[in-house]
């Protein structure tokens, strides 16, 4: 199993949200987060902004469904065709195990 860990723009939350329940993967934990990438965040007028709000995602899926879900979560995330600065970031990392609290037993 591994767990997708998705940032996003704020304002393509839902949508990336809806893309992916309607695709079957209901089980998404959302966080809001601040933070920035290689742009170093934005400069309007004499104010720089070097901390932007994003939105985390995170999810845990089967290895063989991991492909569908970042094409899910880019093509519903990008904000124009060839996508922009500042659309997030799609990090993959292996889960070695997971525990249902209310059953009290391993899921892998």
């Amino acid at each position: 199993m591994l767990l997708i860990r998705a940032i996003i723009r704020p304002e393509k939350s839902n949508k990336v949200m809806k893309a992916l329940f309607e695709s079957g993967y209901a089980a998404v934990t959302k966080i809001s987060v601040v933070g920035r990438g290689k742009q170093r965040g934005i400069k309007i007028g004499d104010i720089v902004y070097d901390e932007l709000s994003k939105v985390m995602l995170l999810m845990v899926v089967k290895d063989e469904d991991k492909d569908f879900c970042v094409k899910t979560i880019i093509e519903s995330a990008r904000t124009e065709p060839k996508g922009a600065f500042g659309d997030g970031k799609i990090f993959i990392a292996p889960v070695e195990e997971a525990y249902t609290i209310s059953k009290g037993i391993a899921e892998l």
